[in-house]
């Protein structure tokens, strides 16, 4: 391996230490709450030293942001093959509640810690590639006779928003007061009654 390459490797590997210490920070304290000496002391660096890698919190926040839309779309992709479009929404929700159990630190990263949204930072336009993602198979869908009449975009609102709740219920240790039910009970068949329920429309 030459200088350079090493020299790369080494960059490579400082950035991923730098992102492993922000997520557990901004998990933890928040996006407000969260700076760049949280971040340093939680791998022993000077703060000065992570200017190097990242302009500032905001920038390594939206890197974490991507990390983890850029995983969950991977996870969609393979889900093109899927012929029939309802089966395919059926699939995408699926996977979207497995995303969330297999990512929590992600999930919340991406969805419930709070941080000014800007629409034109990049880790935005990757959010809004996935809610595409979403109101296309909706449209198909449609074209297919499902959900006749209704507004794409409130649709896409609607179906996203019922997910999400679920992840978020478990994301965030809510789901306690369904005492006779376990976490993973309540996801999978809570789920599959609101399946039942898009099957009526």
């Amino acid at each position: 391996m030459g200088i350079s390459e090493r020299k790369q490797k080494e960059k490579l590997e400082m950035a991923k230490l730098i992102l492993d210490a922000a997520r557990k920070v901004f998990l933890e304290k928040g996006y407000e709450q969260t700076s760049i000496r949280n971040i340093a002391n939680e791998i022993n660096y000077s703060p000065g030293s992570l200017y190097f890698y990242f302009k500032d919190k905001s920038e390594i926040f939206h890197e974490l942001h991507k990390e983890g839309f850029r995983l969950l779309m991977s996870r969609m992709a393979v889900l093109a093959k899927v012929a029939d479009p309802f089966e395919r929404l059926k699939a995408i929700g699926l996977n979207f509640i497995e995303f969330a159990q297999q990512h929590r630190d992600y999930y919340n990263l991406m969805f419930i810690v709070e941080e000014p949204v800007n629409p034109a930072v990049e880790g935005f336009k990757i959010a809004q590639e996935a809610i595409s993602f979403l109101a296309g198979v909706l449209t198909e869908c449609q074209a297919k006779g499902r959900f006749t009449g209704m507004d794409i975009e409130y649709l896409t609102f609607m179906v996203l928003s019922a997910i999400h709740g679920i992840c978020a219920l478990f994301c965030k240790d809510r789901t306690s007061s369904f005492v006779s039910k376990t976490n993973e009970e309540l996801m999978q068949h809570g789920y599959e009654c609101f399946v039942a329920l898009l099957e009526k429309g």
